[in-house]
């Protein structure tokens, strides 16, 4: 962060039109919390994102932004022009899905202020985020230096694997070249960012063998204890501390009975690590042990479902130095965190990206008991204005 930083922010700030947007979203919280709601009651789940989708796209259209769309992946996508059309693109994005699977009750209960339902936080509050900073920068009529591209993706969560971020930015996205930043809302939180991507790394194993009746067929292997076994011996393996590298089997599935032979077994496992080395250490490592210890009467099959690359938004970087810049300016204490977002995905390809708090504070995050506060949320969107205006105006320099 410099002088110039600093006072890039202040005039930035200082602007009428600036202003005008604040005002906006200090009074409409009853709004953006409408939002919210409206967002959380149409369930996400992975995979199954299209219902929630529709409804983002009506809201673009109806906030009157330009080229609203669904592209092939399922990202709900609009623009608002810079002054030059030609002009490079800034992301601003906030994940569609939930954890939640298909048939979750995700009607939201309020308490007072607190909003109880599964994805009230993770990732409602960054979509209600979305829109409202849509809603501002439309009702002040701000035309930001370079085209601003809005995007409620899809596949964030779990399996999806980043999925919509990975078709944003791959070839046969239109925007994939264009795309010079990108800032993801994630959950709640004034003066959180997660500028340190953690890579994972996700596997599914699957043993298989003939199957039969447990008295008749007693004694053929047994792929469930066979993979229970195996599992046994990869909690063995030795992680480091430092980078820090942790291993977790998420889920274990097989049989049809209790008295049949199981036919399959299968669980994902999870890897995490801030070093892209240490994950195919470790992910060498299973495999071998899988090799090692699994009958030869049985087969195995271990595949990848997931894998997300680690990265850094480097402190000397100009979107870190605004995001300080424009901290500074609103008093806030940046709290600098790691984790697997959106933001990952770009950040792997070299393209400046971080996920910031969409305000208020929430908890439980990923259980049936998740919870949002949208106390005081109006100053984190403050602070995401006027960091991606700033953003847009050193995009074009």
């Amino acid at each position: 962060m410099t002088a110039a930083d600093n006072a890039r922010i202040s005039a930035l700030a200082s602007n009428r039109l600036i202003h005008k947007a604040f005002a906006w979203l200090h009074l409409h919280e009853p709004q953006i919390r409408r939002w919210q709601l409206e967002a959380i009651n149409i369930p996400a789940p992975p995979f199954k994102e299209h219902l929630r989708a529709a409804y983002f796209l009506q809201q673009f259209q109806q906030l009157g932004l330009t080229n609203p769309h669904i592209d092939p992946e399922g990202n709900v996508l609009a623009e608002l022009p810079g002054a030059d059309t030609n002009t490079p693109i800034i992301l601003l994005s906030a994940h569609l899905d939930t954890v939640f699977p298909a048939g979750t009750d995700c009607t939201p209960r309020l308490e007072e202020s607190v909003i109880y339902a599964p994805g009230a936080c993770d990732n409602a509050a960054g979509l209600a985020a979305l829109l409202a900073l849509a809603a501002a920068l439309k009702h002040a009529n701000i035309t930001p230096t370079c085209t601003i591209l809005f995007a409620a993706n899809v596949g964030e969560e779990g399996e999806g694997d980043l999925r919509g971020m990975r078709h944003l930015f791959n070839q046969k996205s239109p925007y994939s070249t264009r795309i010079k930043a990108a800032i993801a809302f994630e959950g709640s939180g004034t003066e959180t960012v997660v500028d340190r991507a953690l890579g994972s790394r996700r596997l599914r194993v699957t043993v298989t063998g003939p199957g039969g009746h447990s008295w008749a067929d007693a004694g053929r292997p047994n792929p469930i204890l066979a993979l229970s076994a195996a599992l046994l011996a990869i909690s063995r393996i030795p992680l480091p501390r430092n980078p820090r590298t942790t291993l977790n089997v998420g889920t274990i599935s097989g049989g049809t009975s209790v008295n049949s032979i199981p036919p399959s077994a299968t669980a994902d496992l999870d890897l995490r690590s801030t070093s892209a080395a240490q994950l195919d250490r470790v992910e060498l490592a299973i495999l071998k042990t899988l090799q090692s210890t699994i009958d030869n009467d049985l087969h195995l099959h271990a595949t990848r479902i997931g894998d997300r690359l680690p990265g850094i938004l480097p402190e000397a970087s100009q979107l870190h130095r605004s995001l300080r810049a424009v901290d500074r300016h609103l008093r806030l204490a940046t709290d600098s965190r790691i984790g697997s977002t959106d933001a990952n995905l770009p950040l792997s390809l070299g393209i400046p990206a971080l996920a910031i708090g969409a305000g208020g504070t929430g908890g439980g995050m990923h259980t049936l008991g998740e919870w949002y506060d949208p106390t005081g949320r109006d100053l984190a969107l403050r602070r995401t204005l006027l960091l991606l205006l700033d953003t847009c105006t050193l995009a074009t320099e």
